[in-house]
């Protein structure tokens, strides 16, 4: 191998120097069967045109959103988001701006990260936020390691928390990650077959540090059962509700019925479906946790002069980057994603939010009725409400229905088995404000048409 490097004597006397004769003494504890002792497989090197050329036939085998017709969610949500927002955020105020440790030169920054705070906070009904975290399953596995450290002296199940068994496997990868090193222990809150939460099993909660559940929940349903739930585990434990913030411009504020602390995907505020990012978490709390909280805070005060200012305020990054004494290893934010957020938020006002919310639920609404009309499909929680998304019980595979509308051009929603493998035949179809009625009476055409094949679309 030693032969194949380009400055031969250079790297010989970097190895003598480190006690080695050979790259191959260097790597010597890794195991022959995982070294690659053959040439990468690259291509030769191109041109700059070349390149460029390259780069468009891979760029060209992409499809925007709105070319489509889209029936998918199950997370990240196409809303409109004003033109205006794009031009705001790209004002090289914002786009290259650096972390503003020096406040006297950062005021506009840091004013335009209070008010994305202060909106969030009114939103969610709490008096604390924070200026995002990474996403919005980052934001919920901090709020279960905030809570055990607020709440585990007080705690009879201790380094306990309780979560929602509906929680998708990919967030709930990251609270397992977050939590086994931290040796917090994760229990599982049961649901009723209509999908709703079941209350029984959040009395087992009481006395844990937290409990983490959704609103509306992954099948987008709107659980009025939640607001009982901090009636039942008291005040010792904690109430951890993650949101869809589009929907709390009809649903009641998690913090009027309880929540100590409320997180959530932010995407849907200011940010388009973009290949799945960049996107920006919510964490917003109640006082008992705002020294315990992950991220970072802006804070108002007046100056010396009397007059306003802004700066970073209640915790430092070195609070951050204690190893297994800090905080939270996230000492940063998604600045930039966040005030698309913001902006969206004050371009729309109450009023305008309120209509957004109404425009997705009315399309929900109107999608629901449409399926539920097709011979031999079913929809298992019919009875209840539900806010961008629901499930269609289909008489075969979702995966092979999704094939089928995918050959016409139809993107028909997320195939639930993905999450819950013993739902082969649930489909998630997920509609916004910018699901048109001739969209989803074509996703019926189709879906009826596809019930009566025999045989799989491949």
């Amino acid at each position: 191998m030693v032969d194949q490097l380009p400055n031969r004597g250079l790297e010989l006397e970097m190895l003598h120097e480190m006690g080695f004769s050979s790259i191959d003494d260097l790597f010597s504890d890794l195991p022959e069967h995982v070294r690659m002792n053959e040439p990468l497989p690259l291509p030769p090197p191109q041109s700059e045109e070349e390149i460029i050329a390259d780069a468009r036939r891979l760029l060209g085998a992409n499809r925007a959103m709105g070319d489509v017709v889209s029936f998918i969610g199950a997370g990240i949500y196409r809303n409109y988001v004003p033109s205006s927002v794009f031009q705001l955020v790209t004002r090289g105020e914002f786009l290259t701006s650096y972390t503003p440790y020096q406040p006297e030169v950062s005021q506009g920054m840091l004013q335009a990260m209070w008010e994305f705070q202060t909106l969030i906070s009114e939103l969610v009904g709490l008096p604390i936020a924070n200026l995002s975290l990474y996403d919005g399953s980052t934001a919920a596995a901090e709020a279960l390691t905030c809570v055990v450290r607020v709440h585990n002296r007080k705690a009879t199940q201790k380094d306990t928390v309780y979560i929602s068994e509906l929680v998708p496997p990919d967030r709930m990868s990251v609270m397992y990650n977050y939590c086994q090193g931290a040796g917090i222990t994760l229990k599982i809150l049961k649901h009723n077959s209509d999908g709703t939460l079941d209350l029984a099993s959040v009395k087992d909660a009481e006395g844990s540090c937290g409990v983490y559940v959704e609103q509306p929940n992954p099948l987008g349903i709107l659980d009025g059962g939640l607001t009982q739930i901090k009636e039942i585990i008291g005040e010792n434990t904690a109430l951890i509700v993650g949101i869809q913030p589009v929907s709390l411009g009809l649903v009641e504020a998690p913090g009027n019925y309880g929540a100590d602390i409320v997180v959530g995907e932010g995407q849907p505020l200011g940010s388009p479906p973009t290949g799945g990012g960049p996107i920006y978490g919510i964490f917003a709390c109640s006082n008992p946790y705002l020294r315990l909280m992950p991220g970072r805070i802006v804070g108002k005060s007046i100056d010396v002069d009397g007059k306003e200012a802004y700066c970073l305020t209640l915790s430092t990054r070195e609070q951050h980057i204690r190893r297994h004494r800090a905080t939270s290893n996230i000492c940063t934010n998604e600045t930039l994603i966040a005030l698309m957020g913001a902006m969206h938020m004050s371009l729309l006002g109450p009023e305008g939010l309120e209509h957004l919310a109404i425009r997705n639920m009315a399309a929900c609404t109107i999608a629901k009725q449409k399926l539920s009309e097709i011979a031999g499909i079913s929809l298992p929680h019919v009875a209840s409400s539900h806010f961008n998304e629901f499930v269609v019980e289909l008489p075969k595979s979702a995966a092979d229905c999704l094939n089928y509308l995918d050959s016409v051009g139809i993107i028909g929603g997320f195939d639930l088995s993905r999450w819950y493998p013993n739902h082969s035949n649930w489909l998630l179809v997920s509609v916004t404000d910018q699901t048109k009625a001739a969209e989803i009476e074509l996703l019926a055409a189709h879906i009826a048409v596809w019930s009566t094949l025999k045989e799989a679309v491949i």
